[in-house]
């Protein structure tokens, strides 16, 4: 579930969330090139994939309330209704992802943050890339904090990520594993030294 934190009404903590494109919280990625023929600064992030009745939705809701009347005052409710026809709100239906997996049927929040967020284990100690997790289909706690953004990139709500905790383990989604030296067979004569020059190789 999502609760409320001290530091802010609009900070969550969601909890127990299916995570996807996890790789994006350990490496910043560059965002694709805008209209302007112009990209925006790398930035780490992820999905985050809850079913329609889980928790953390009513929480997400009232922070997205929150942050439009916080911004847009007595026209926030006009605001909203806009954001939601042009899909400019921080949760979206899995449906229009179908072809990925485990987005079907469910919703799902991007979160991203130019700053690395704090990746934690189940008992708060430090994970690298190198632990192997959080990966896509885990299950974790995501911190984030939703703001209403309005300037000359246009209006929309956004979900900032500031942590992730591995919780639990999951059916890996595509792209979240890699493979071993098992899958692969040992290729007959290879410990032979090449024969001929190695500099013909490139003539």
């Amino acid at each position: 579930m999502a609760e409320a934190s001290k530091n802010g009404v609009n900070r969550l903590i969601i909890k127990d969330v299916r995570i996807a494109y996890a790789q994006g919280i350990f490496e910043a990625r560059a965002p694709a090139v805008g209209s302007d023929g112009k990209a925006g600064k790398p930035k780490y992030g992820a999905g985050f994939i809850f079913s329609k009745d889980h928790p953390c939705v009513k929480e997400v809701s009232a922070a997205v309330i929150a942050a439009a009347r916080s911004k847009w005052n007595d026209k926030a409710d006009d605001m909203l209704k806009q954001l939601k026809a042009g899909d400019r709100l921080p949760v979206h239906s899995g449906d229009a992802k179908a072809t990925s997996a485990g987005y079907a049927g469910n919703l799902y929040l991007n979160a991203g943050n130019q700053i690395r967020p704090l990746i934690l284990d189940s008992n708060k100690s430090p994970l690298s890339a190198s632990d192997g997790r959080p990966y896509s289909g885990c299950y974790v706690n995501a911190i984030v904090e939703i703001w209403a953004q309005d300037n000359q990139y246009g209006k929309r709500i956004n979900a900032s990520l500031l942590g992730v905790q591995f919780v639990r383990d999951g059916e890996r989604l595509a792209g979240g594993s890699v493979a071993s030296a098992d899958d692969f067979e040992a290729i007959p004569g290879s410990d032979a030294a090449p024969a001929g020059d190695p500099a013909a190789l490139f003539a």
